[in-house]
């Protein structure tokens, strides 16, 4: 019996040291999976534009890592391909413009802006010097050549329907996609466009260098009312309508890291932004980084909620000449819900 009693003890000493080894073999493992945040991606339609700042500022500063979140910024040259990483779940966000939402919404897709970084365009229709003679306004562009960042990209958006309004049919000129900064330079400078729209720094750029002269001019509210007849809630992140129903808590954390940043560049100056971005981001030219920035403050909210009057507007714009919009039913409450920002406390 003793014997016997003995073997038991042993095997139960064995049973209990295999349990304990294969815990803790589990354990870190475990923890890991439970501890550690998912990671987001964010897809960025041109990381370095001036239009976008409010992202690589928000990871600079630190802000999705008090929140908890991991997140992983990407670059694309063009909304529209951004757009495509969100729809195929490549990406969990895009930093792209509104009017996208109404135009995935007329293709049956749902998808929401839940922050918006600007309350107008921050886009310039530069016309090239050489060209400047013959090209006053966007009724002169019959025939020439118009630059935008990709086809069905915001810039593309935009270009149509200012020439629209100025009489001027999509089958009267040429648009010709030349992605954006160094490539858009190029393009100009080469004479492979007549006319491009773009935006801050490479408008500065492009201002300073005599290659280019503004011909629409939608970095400030007065500017972009002017243009297209009320403010246009431009650069923004928008996500899937079903990733934030089955994430809340996260797309709370991006929110309330998004919009401490935007209050960031309601209370510091040009020079204060501009130290805290990549030193790469200002090129060779600081001074004309910090003076282009201090010109495109004004663009952006101070709390991240979009602007009354401001889907209309885009919806107006889209209906205008896109087919897929044209004679569409939009319901707008879809595209975007302020409902993240406004439970950010000041």
């Amino acid at each position: 019996m003793n014997r016997r009693l003995a073997r038991l003890s042993r095997l139960a000493r064995a049973a209990a040291a295999a349990s304990l080894t294969f815990c803790l073999l589990l354990k870190p493992a475990a923890f890991a999976q439970a501890g550690a945040p998912e990671k987001i991606v964010i897809m960025v339609g041109g990381i370095t534009k001036l239009i976008y700042l409010p992202v690589r500022l928000t990871e600079q500063l630190g802000y999705f890592k008090a929140e908890g979140l991991d997140v992983e910024l990407l670059s694309q040259p063009a909304g529209v391909d951004a757009e495509t990483e969100l729809l195929t779940g490549a990406v969990q966000g895009v930093v792209g413009f509104y009017d996208h939402t109404i135009y995935l919404q007329a293709k049956g897709e749902e998808v929401k802006t839940i922050v918006v970084f600007g309350q107008v365009p921050g886009e310039v229709a530069l016309v090239a010097s050489r060209a400047a003679g013959s090209i006053k306004s966007m009724a002169d562009v019959k025939g020439k050549t118009l630059g935008v960042t990709g086809l069905g990209s915001s810039t593309h958006f935009l270009t149509q329907y200012l020439a629209y309004l100025n009489g001027v049919p999509a089958s009267q000129y040429t648009v010709l996609p030349v992605g954006a900064d160094s490539s858009f330079i190029a393009a100009i400078r080469q004479g492979r466009i007549d006319v491009g729209m773009t935006t801050e720094p490479t408008v500065s750029q492009l201002l300073k260098n005599g290659d280019a002269r503004v011909l629409v001019d939608m970095r400030n509210v007065e500017g972009t009312r002017a243009a297209l007849g009320g403010t246009y809630p431009a650069s923004s992140l928008y996500m899937q309508t079903a990733w934030l129903e089955a994430n809340p808590k996260e797309a709370a954390g991006l929110a309330r890291a998004f919009v401490r940043t935007l209050q960031y560049l309601h209370t510091h100056s040009a020079e204060e932004i501009a130290a805290r971005m990549p030193k790469d981001y200002a090129g060779n030219d600081k001074a004309l980084y910090v003076s282009a920035l201090n010109a495109s403050l004004p663009m952006y909210t101070a709390d991240g909620k979009m602007p009354a009057d401001g889907p209309p507007t885009v919806l107006k714009v889209l209906s205008g000449f896109s087919p897929s919009v044209k004679g569409r039913h939009i319901d707008l409450s879809r595209t975007f819900t302020n409902r993240f920002v406004d439970d950010v406390k000041p």
